[in-house]
């Protein structure tokens, strides 16, 4: 259709390589230094929930058995992130986005949270996307912050 050259022999098999992995664990918050940062005065973090509002505020949850957030976070769930054409949106549209929904913290101060985990690297990525850089992610989130009845939690919002 582009014009280009098209052959119906099966591809070539890559060859295998070793592929260097250096994960960054700074990078990655858990649940005691999430604590006792929230536990200190003065938090030296923002706590950024990506979930639905329903499941920040308590309203619903459907996969865990605690509804509720992290006592400090604020919400801004990860749809916020995308176009009605399903893409992400425009980088100056993502940074007026988190500029306003960060409230003059530095990018540097975020640890992202969902559920799992998993979806709160997307709006990292987002905000990477927008030139916000530093990004932290609890990767435990919600599933395991829930797990110790001693850790606090909050509704509404």
């Amino acid at each position: 259709a582009a014009g280009l050259a098209c052959d119906s022999e099966p591809p070539a098999s890559p060859t295998a390589r070793t592929l260097p992995c250096n994960p960054d664990w700074h990078q990655v918050v858990d649940s005691d230094a999430l604590l006792g940062q929230l536990q200190r005065d003065g938090h030296e973090l923002l706590l950024l929930d990506v979930r639905t509002r329903e499941r920040f505020a308590g309203e619903a949850e459907p996969i865990d058995p605690v509804a509720g957030h992290i006592p400090g976070a604020i919400n801004l769930p990860l749809q916020r992130n995308i176009g009605s054409d399903g893409r992400f949106l425009a980088p100056s549209a993502l940074r007026a986005l988190y500029d306003a929904a960060l409230g003059g913290h530095p990018s540097e101060a975020v640890v992202a949270m969902c559920g799992s985990g998993v979806t709160a690297c997307h709006s990292l990525l987002a905000m990477e996307i927008a030139g916000l850089h530093g990004g932290r992610l609890y990767a435990g989130s919600w599933s395991e912050w829930i797990r110790d009845p001693a850790r606090p939690i909050a509704t509404g919002g």
